[in-house]
């Protein structure tokens, strides 16, 4: 028996070991399955980031489909049948801005005290001057270094178009003008803008020539009718007044005089300047305008919803915006050959600011790596690419911001409106190039203190861009103009224009998004101090609602992202 215990010890710590050989043998595979092959990560990634992919393979086959077309040499229809879902996809973009704005704003300001919004708005305003100088600073740094501008290229180019006049002191008031609009609803659809007209002559002039002088205004095409001793004629701006060339028959020479006009577009700052107010005011109303602040909060949360559904659509839109805008081009080669040095001044300097600079400045302030904020980032950046609007791609931002880097909405909210219309660091840099450009191509040597003014006044110009495609060109005489280029010489560069516009309102997408980072970083004591007054009953009468609670909001908009 004794020897039969010994036979079966070993047995039995032999069927033990098996035993625990079995029971280890689970555990084995568990831990093979938690590290999966490459190829499974890669796959579970573009799952967990399928729009992202979507959109890297939009920007990607549209450029291919482009370059092939152009290969058949298509007519005007089928580029505009290839360019109609991009059209769809800005109209989208562009129909959520008016809402958007005004529904974030109010409800971002509404939400905290004046103080924390105060000290918000200092930082972003901050950030914004010192990112746009540097860049126009860069801008200038990389032109004077490459010199692309030559003669040579004129004589190839020709003679521009005699563009509008345009002052700096008139661009200045027009931004004042436009943050105090005369008329609300007359803001969401169109901007004051200053314009050059010809002097008109008054009546008692008129009515005062010959009888000679009259056959001469009507054989120049004028209608004259007599009436009482006074003269008629047709296109009257007022009672006393003419229209322009019309009534100068006699002396050619045409003075102007100043007088404001409505263009269409969206008044992006006047509306701005509204919600600041009205968010600022029914803050501190207490209880009585809670239902107004959960108004526009909710609000911006249907507005949100629907942007989810504007962005599955856009890798779409993308492909055609960007194919159907390849298309358009007559001679690519052609281009690159005479604006190549120009366009490769401008690029340079987009990605040093990019990728060096404003990172530089993210890494400094926060201690966290700017790269990482970035890539949240990407699908923003991709679409501003595509679209060429910094407010077009409001929608997309606000959701890459708050669904990927985790922005607090109250920062998005108040910082994201005002960096789409303020911040244009691609644009400062773009104009100060162009501008240096066109005098290394007119021969002209600028001394230093032309290249300050340069600077200045394209930080300044930058400011004013409407956050529209080819803004830039607008402002761009505000800078020529400052140091007595010649404007007409703008219109050289435009068919360059649709490549540098994208590029650059990308840039300054980026800095939006690298602004609002910052921005929370620098406010995170009052926001964390007001979110501890709201958790432990204080502050009530106005009951802010935490930020986070809606970023956990049921509907998981982050799963899309």
């Amino acid at each position: 028996m004794g020897e039969d215990k010994k036979i079966h010890e070993p047995m039995m710590a032999d069927d033990s070991q098996g035993q625990d050989q079995n029971v280890d043998i689970p555990k084995t595979t568990f831990t093979q399955d938690r590290c999966p092959s490459p190829i499974t990560k890669l796959i579970g990634w573009c799952r967990t980031n399928l729009l992202l992919v979507l959109t890297i393979l939009g920007v990607i086959f549209g450029v291919v489909l482009g370059m092939t077309l152009r290969l058949s040499h298509p007519n005007d229809d089928i580029i505009h049948i290839v360019s109609f879902p991009g059209e769809i996809l800005m109209r989208m973009l562009k129909m959520l801005i008016l809402p958007l704005i005004v529904s974030s704003m109010i409800a971002g300001i509404a939400q905290m005290d004046a103080k924390s919004c105060g000290k918000m708005g200092s930082y972003a305003l901050c950030y914004y001057a010192v990112t746009t100088i540097l860049a126009a600073i860069l801008g200038i740094i990389l032109v004077l270094a490459i010199h692309p501008g030559d003669p040579s290229i004129k004589q190839e180019l020709g003679e521009g178009n005699e563009e509008k006049r345009v002052g700096t002191l008139d661009a200045f008031f027009d931004l004042v003008r436009n943050f105090f609009p005369e008329n609300l609803v007359q803001a969401t659809i169109e901007q004051v803008q200053t314009v050059y007209i010809d002097k008109p002559k008054y009546f008692k002039e008129i009515a005062a020539m010959s009888t000679t002088a009259l056959p001469a205004l009507i054989g120049n095409g004028t209608n004259v009718t007599v009436m009482s001793s006074n003269v008629t004629m047709s296109g009257l701006i007022s009672n006393e007044s003419l229209p322009n060339a019309s009534m100068t028959p006699v002396n050619t020479a045409k003075p102007q005089i100043r007088s404001l006009v409505y263009r269409p577009g969206i008044n992006v700052l006047g509306l701005i300047g509204f919600c600041i107010a009205f968010g600022i005011i029914i803050s501190n109303m207490g209880r009585k305008a809670r239902v107004m602040v959960d108004f526009f909060v909710i609000l911006n949360d249907v507005i949100m919803r629907l942007v989810i559904f504007v962005m599955w659509y856009s890798p779409v839109g993308i492909m055609s915006l960007l194919a159907g805008k390849i298309m358009e081009i007559d001679n690519l080669a052609k281009l690159a050959e005479q604006l190549g040095m120009y366009m490769l001044t401008v690029i340079i300097g987009l990605v040093i600011h990019a990728l060096g600079t404003l990172p530089l400045i993210y890494f400094v302030i926060t201690r966290r790596n700017p790269y990482i904020f970035l890539k949240g980032m990407l699908q923003a950046w991709l679409t501003g690419l595509a679209t060429a609007s910094s407010a077009g791609t409001l929608p997309i931002t606000f959701q890459c911001l708050e669904e990927n880097n985790k922005i607090d909405k109250r920062v998005t909210r108040f910082v994201l409106p005002v960096g789409a219309t303020v911040n244009m660091d691609g644009t400062a840099l773009y104009e100060a190039v162009a501008a240096i450009f066109i005098a290394q191509m007119n021969g002209i040597e600028l001394d230093m203190g032309q290249v300050i003014t340069v600077s200045l006044t394209a930080t300044l110009a930058s400011v004013g861009a409407a956050s529209v495609p080819s803004a830039g060109l607008v402002t761009m005489i505000l800078v020529l103009t400052a140091v007595g280029l010649p404007t007409q010489d703008v219109s050289l560069i435009v068919a360059v224009d649709w490549l540098l516009d994208r590029i650059r309102t990308s840039v300054n997408i980026l800095g939006d998004g690298l602004g609002a980072g910052i921005v929370q970083h620098l406010a995170r004591k009052q926001l964390s101090h007001q979110a501890n007054l709201e958790a432990d009953g204080h502050d009530v009468e106005m009951g802010p609602i935490d930020a986070s609670n809606h970023n956990k909001d049921e509907g998981g908009i982050g799963e899309f992202t």
